[in-house]
């Protein structure tokens, strides 16, 4: 416990002119402050003691004193909020102790007041996060993480080559970007954890979580030092958002993002962190077709009872699943062959089934969450296509509006090679996907040479340690 020494001060009032007294001295302040402090009353104590932390005479003994109500204030049994009281404790603590550093009473009521803090303020920002993304789909949180990371990527495959001065700037700010992005992984573990029955799925779930968000953290540091691999780390962080996105996202945002996918796989891009864009349209029309019937019959049971929700009619229900596995076999299709008519086509399907969904349908509404999808295998990216025109205007139009957050320029010198997703290895690959697979194995082998090339290059970029304004 705390161990505060109490003295008076003596002290003789000073009367000017035998009417006006002198204003009050530090003496008589801590004099009133150690009369509430041994009366018990803690608040008044608090209030009379808190100005003379910074008095040359009587600030060290004022700190122990505030520093040991507000440790006793913190540990009170039931108290729903020790953090504040804590805090000042702590601060407290800190000013008697560089009063008298060898002290041994000092250090170990700075040592008491300090103990369990970091992890007092951590527990209290993560709540504070999960309160803020109360309600709120974890398939849209992440779906803005993948747009986010991807805008940082492509960023930082080039900050490094500025100068110094420069360099470090950029990496800060990027820095500060990536350890924001960590905090996603909050809610996002929690709804699917929530969303998973059985106990040792949802232990795995939560394995690769916090694993994704421990390797998030490492990223923003790494980009904060300026270190070369840092561009990796991000790259696997895209990697384990969007697998991740892909688990969680409902049908209409599955939809959407596969028409971003698809129309950047018609322009011929390759998206930096390793994957082909074509095989990202596949999955999110998998993970479509997957969540669409219990999430549809979600909407329609909420649409019966809330008459404002636009009607979701049996036969355009119907109609999009004709649609979708149309759209699968093709985009499958388009995998194997890189057929630039198939991929205008699939393009098409998608618009069709987009227009055919509630126009409102696109947050959480229609619940249908379910069971997570396990996530479907990543090949590497493919050899480039060459850009070829469009199929029409508006398609053009409404595919660049998608890629506005998420393509990359198409420029992948700096792209690493160890991008492919970590939880692959973990799950097995349905016949499809092996299928997938076997198929591109050839081109995975081809980029295999050209990856660490490209690599090696990256690694050059950095400056030397002591250009760096530490």
């Amino acid at each position: 416990m705390f161990r505060v020494g109490l003295f008076l001060a003596v002290l003789v009032p000073l009367v000017v002119g035998g009417a006006e007294t002198a204003p009050i001295s530090d003496g008589e302040v801590w004099n009133e402050g150690v009369g509430y402090y041994r009366a018990g009353d803690v608040t008044n104590a608090l209030r009379v003691l808190r100005p003379l932390l910074l008095s040359k005479t009587h600030g060290a003994r004022a700190a122990e004193v505030v520093a040991k109500l507000n440790y006793d204030r913190a540990h009170e049994p039931g108290n729903p909020d020790p953090l504040p009281a804590l805090e000042e404790a702590a601060a407290a603590a800190q000013l008697a102790l560089r009063a008298a550093p060898a002290d041994a009473k000092a250090n170990r009521n700075f040592t008491r007041a300090t103990d369990g803090l970091a992890e007092l303020r951590e527990t209290k920002r993560i709540n504070g996060v999960l309160q803020a993304a109360q309600g709120k789909d974890p398939g849209a949180l992440l779906q803005g993480a993948v747009h986010d990371v991807r805008a940082i990527l492509d960023e930082a495959g080039g900050y490094l080559t500025n100068a110094a001065p420069t360099a470090v700037a950029k990496g800060d700010q990027l820095a500060a970007r990536t350890a924001k992005l960590a905090d996603a992984w909050l809610p996002v573990k929690a709804a699917i954890c929530q969303a998973v029955t059985n106990e040792e799925e949802a232990a795995t779930i939560t394995l690769q979580v916090d694993q994704a968000r421990e390797k998030t953290v490492r990223a923003a540091k790494e980009l904060g030092d300026l270190d070369a691999e840092g561009y990796s780390t991000v790259a696997d962080v895209e990697h384990d958002f969007t697998r991740f996105l892909k688990m969680t996202i409902l049908p209409p945002g599955a939809m959407d993002e596969g028409f971003a996918s698809q129309t950047n796989a018609y322009e011929g891009l390759v998206q930096a962190s390793g994957r082909d864009w074509q095989v990202d349209a596949l999955d999110f029309t998998r993970a479509f077709r997957a969540k669409f019937p219990a999430w549809a019959r979600a909407y329609e049971q909420t649409a019966q009872a809330d008459t404002n929700k636009p009607p979701f009619t049996a036969e355009a229900q119907a109609k999009i699943s004709d649609l979708s596995t149309q759209l699968e076999k093709v985009q499958l299709s388009c995998v194997e062959s890189r057929d630039h008519a198939q991929q205008a086509e699939a393009m098409d399907l998608i618009n069709q089934i987009r227009d055919l969904l509630p126009k409102d349908g696109k947050g959480g509404q229609g619940g249908g969450q379910g069971q997570p999808n396990p996530p479907n295998p990543q090949p590497n990216d493919q050899p480039q296509n060459e850009p070829q025109q469009s199929p029409d205007d508006s398609q053009q139009q409404e595919g660049q509006e998608s890629q506005n957050d998420e393509q990359s320029d198409g420029d992948d010198s700096q792209q690493p090679e160890e991008a492919q997703a970590d939880a692959d290895e973990s799950q097995e690959p349905s016949p499809e996907d092996k299928e997938v697979e076997a198929l591109l194995k050839k081109a995975q082998e081809r980029s295999d040479e050209h990856e660490a090339e490209k690599k090696a290059r990256m690694r050059k970029a950095p400056l030397p340690p002591n250009e760096r304004d530490w």
